[in-house]
């Protein structure tokens, strides 16, 4: 996590964007996120050349005779080379001028023709009549404030952490909008564990602001892995959601060389068209309409049966499949109708994939879990070998998981998964497809269902048709109340005599007159 301040418990990142989001006035949450974004990567940036810059001047070492103004010194240390007017320092200076807007545009101009693999990604968006000269200048002073000390390390891993957080509050900010570039991070990192991608090839086809690539990048360091071990492989058809996710990636140092962007999409123009991954992550558009069915008719990859040309979600599931390798696996989030629809044929094309036995393991998602919709969610875990030696023979089995009764709201829309959460829902993946793991059903929360149960219930993969009921021990002993009910009558009873022998002597002792 980021630094915090001395004065408070309160960690820097969420400081910054309680004081980035004060300086935002009149401008859209939409439009001024390319605003704050675009000042932090530019300072992630800058920090990485200065400090590089300043080992090139002392001239020592390997760097004797070397020229800090050789862009090529720059490219062999795999650093962006910043020109003179594009440096934070100088555009520091210049923050309290009235036309630092212009500075601005034309410093992320000057970077893109410096540096190939930032051409069309930097947003030139500081001159316009909506942000005055002022709020920029304190913006420039605010992220002037991020990054402690001249370590690159360091610096890329407090700029990295503070961009991925302000992706996400500005996400919070667009509400609906907002789902289209942002996953939200508790169903990535669920996603990641649940996959482990410690090495191979990962693909992203609708891969919106980079996070599931993030998340897996964290995920190999976090467990002692090597960054260099995976190679990432996306494609986004929006433009500018395109643009932050290369910006996530290089402020994280991650090669971003085969994220492509096309705005006719995955389906129409596919980038990777003959790469075979080993892991495929996605969130894909719920239940889209306008996917291009109609262009697509006798496609190769639906393998498994046409997808509706009303709805998505399976071509999606294919799109996916066509991509894994032999031994390759999926995790991706669905709407939860995909688990039971049997419109156009998405019944039978469900069928196909559990008799194929590609279907690992269901996720049952609880509600408000997304920005853009409450439609109710699920994750898919495919595997196209369920057989192989990494993990125990489970061809005839799915794993249904039903978690909609975890996670904590942050607000009155919007819904999380803890750390806990997360790790009971992996445990129990982990511990049932493991050879050594000691797995159990859990009524109302998990179940092992054979290919058996699965064909009786005419394939519907929804979790809370498997997993019952939870069973609720509310510490009652039924011998043990029944011993007590019995004590308890049998005084009273006594209590009963004792009173009614008591009535009989007082009415013995009632004198009753002559008449």
């Amino acid at each position: 996590m980021a630094k915090s301040n001395n004065n408070t418990t309160e960690p820097i990142e969420k400081q910054l964007w309680k004081a980035a989001d004060k300086l935002r006035k009149n401008i859209d949450a939409a439009e001024y996120k390319h605003i704050v974004l675009g000042l932090i990567f530019l300072k992630y940036i800058s920090d990485a050349f200065e400090e590089l810059h300043t080992k090139l001047l002392t001239d020592e070492g390997d760097y004797a005779n070397a020229d800090p103004e050789d862009r090529d010194e720059y490219i062999a240390e795999n650093v962006f080379f910043v020109p003179p007017s594009a440096r934070w320092t100088y555009l520091q200076s210049r923050a309290k001028l009235p036309e630092i807007g212009k500075d601005m545009d034309a410093a992320m101009d000057a970077i893109e023709k410096d540096n190939a693999s930032l051409r069309g990604v930097l947003p030139k968006v500081f001159a316009r009549g909506n942000l005055d000269p002022t709020s920029l200048g304190s913006l420039i002073d605010l992220v002037s404030n991020i990054a402690f000390g001249d370590a690159k390390a360091r610096s890329a891993d407090v700029l990295g952490h503070v961009y991925e957080y302000f992706l996400g509050e500005f996400a919070l900010a667009e509400g609906k909008q907002g789902g289209q570039f942002y996953t939200p991070k508790s169903i990535v990192k669920l996603l990641i564990e649940m996959l482990e991608p410690y090495s191979g090839r990962v693909l992203d086809p609708c891969c919106g602001s980079g996070g599931m690539f993030v998340q897996s990048e964290k995920f190999v360091t976090e467990h002692q892995g090597k960054v260099n071990d995976i190679s990432i492989y996306g494609q986004e058809s929006n433009q500018t959601t395109w643009r932050l996710a290369k910006m996530n990636l290089a402020i994280r140092g991650i090669d971003s060389s085969q994220v492509k962007w096309n705005n006719e999409g995955s389906f129409l123009n596919n980038a990777h068209k003959d790469l075979k991954a080993d892991y495929v992550i996605a969130n894909p558009p719920f239940n889209d309409s306008d996917w291009s069915g109609d262009q697509l008719r006798g496609d190769a990859r639906w393998k498994f049966g046409e997808p509706p040309r009303g709805n998505a979600n399976y071509a999606w599931i294919q799109h996916f499949l066509y991509h894994l390798n032999p031994n390759g696996q999926a995790g991706f989030v669905l709407a939860k109708g995909s688990l039971t629809s049997k419109t156009s044929g998405e019944g039978d094309i469900r069928q196909a994939l559990v008799e194929a036995r590609l279907v690992d393991c269901i996720v049952n998602l609880p509600g408000k879990l997304f920005l853009n919709t409450q439609i109710p969610a699920s994750l898919w875990f495919l595997s196209r070998n369920r057989a192989n030696g990494k993990f125990r023979n489970r061809t005839n089995e799915i794993l249904f998981i039903d978690a909609r009764n975890l996670g904590y709201l942050i607000n009155r829309r919007t819904l999380e998964f803890e750390d806990a959460d997360i790790a009971q829902i992996t445990a129990t993946y982990h511990n049932w497809r493991s050879p050594d793991g000691e797995y159990e059903d859990v009524p109302g929360f998990c179940k092992s269902a054979t290919f058996e149960q699965v064909a009786k219930l005419g394939y519907v993969l929804t979790p809370g048709r498997y997993v019952g009921l939870p069973v609720i021990d509310d510490g009652f002993d039924f011998a043990e109340c029944f011993a007590e009910l019995q004590n308890e009558f049998a005084a009273q009873l006594e209590e009963e005599s004792r009173l009614n022998t008591l009535i009989q002597k007082n009415l013995a002792k009632v004198e009753i007159p002559n008449e």
